[in-house]
């Protein structure tokens, strides 16, 4: 048995009360005592490793306040909760971007010295937000691990920055592709239990104290099998190193956009069904209705719905039309969708983003590419249109 496995089922409990400075209080002393026990278990890294301390006070709150007129204040809420993870040493804060998806405010902190803060990037590709504090946060940034070597398996720790349950123990469960029905698919997702309620933003950690996630969902099937196993979802830190020099120049990933159809799906029985169309989106437009069942994308049978969202990519850039074949009411339609791109439909805020690009930008981010001299989920959580 693991030093892990044995010491796990005493820490899933615990209280912090954070008096907003750099290091957590005493009460957190059992959750500090946890993850030194449990990073002297691993291997020894590399380098020095960061304190428990540190680690945990690394992960701080967000609370973003959304517009009512918001595309997104319908399906995800105008008042929205998470957690976010420090990660360098200008307030420059990493989450999971529903939170703060059209945001017209944006807090971080802990609850007691909540700081003002605007919105750095958003990037619908992988999932990702960012956010710069306003004022200093007085707290280490977490140094980014590598999130390619996680296997079914692995241990880690989920730090949520709640007082209720700051840190959990957790396992690696599956590592595979998902596919979200609002035209999202993440390649090689972290899947992990048991499941954590306090997951949007939530930090995963490696036994030594690097950030190797952030937390994305919390579904039924984490793992596959006859009894599937309910947990959470976490987005690889990988998926933002080659990222990151664009999302703190231009608020977003690299490259043109994605063709964007505005269309939400469902996998039945072998058959993708549409659930519901964006108001006012290119699906809508192009006469699609909820019910319609995909069968074709531009003369090409579709295994499913990681297979439709391939097919409509490959075609172009936004703005490409998008060639359906429809079955509705047992009469088969042609449809052609004249993509959008998501980010124009958003009601983003360019005044806030373009704050946060003023703002100053770590040079020496732990764990990430320098920048180049020239580079500038009723719908649960992620569900973002």
């Amino acid at each position: 048995m693991s030093a892990f496995t044995r010491f796990a089922p005493s820490s899933a409990r615990g209280s912090r009360q954070d008096s907003g400075v750099a290091k957590p209080s005493v009460a957190c002393g059992s959750l500090i005592a946890l993850l030194a026990f449990l990073w002297s278990a691993g291997a020894a890294p590399a380098r020095a490793q960061p304190t428990a301390a540190d680690v945990i006070s690394a992960v701080v709150e967000v609370h973003a306040v959304i517009p009512g007129d918001a595309r997104t204040a319908a399906s995800l809420g105008t008042q929205r909760s998470g957690a976010g993870v420090v990660i360098d040493d200008d307030g420059l804060v990493l989450t999971i971007g529903y939170l703060i998806l059209e945001a017209a405010t944006v807090t971080v902190g802990v609850a007691d010295t909540l700081t003002p803060a605007v919105v750095v990037a958003y990037d619908h590709a992988t999932g990702f937000g960012l956010v710069r504090a306003r004022g200093p946060l007085q707290r280490s940034p977490l140094e980014l691990g590598d999130s390619s070597g996680l296997r079914p398996g692995d241990p880690a720790l989920v730090i949520a920055g709640s007082e209720s349950q700051p840190v959990a123990p957790v396992r690696v469960v599956d590592r595979r592709d998902f596919a979200g029905y609002w035209e999202y698919l993440l390649e090689n997702a972290i899947f992990t239990a048991p499941p954590q309620s306090g997951f949007a933003g939530a930090a995963l950690v490696d036994l030594h104290g690097r950030l190797v996630g952030v937390g994305s969902l919390m579904l039924q099937d984490a793992a596959n099998g006859e009894s599937p196993l309910p947990g959470n979802m976490f987005v690889p830190i990988d998926a933002l190193k080659p990222i990151l020099p664009d999302l703190l120049t231009r608020g977003r990933g690299p490259g043109p956009s994605r063709p964007w159809l505005g269309l939400f799906t469902r996998s039945v029985s072998g058959h993708l069904f549409v659930t519901a169309v964006a108001p006012a989106g290119p699906a809508e437009r192009a006469g699609v209705r909820p019910g319609d069942i995909v069968l074709q994308v531009a003369g090409e049978r579709i295994s499913g719905m990681a297979d439709f969202f391939r097919r409509v990519w490959a075609l172009g850039n936004a703005g490409t039309r998008v060639p359906l074949r429809l079955l509705r009411d047992a009469e088969i339609r042609e449809i052609t969708i004249e993509s959008g791109d998501r980010y124009r439909w958003l009601r983003l805020r360019p005044g806030a983003t373009a704050s946060a690009r003023a703002a100053p930008a770590r040079r020496d981010l732990p764990g990430a590419p320098s920048r180049p001299p020239s580079a500038a989920g009723g719908p649960h959580r992620g569900a973002a249109s």
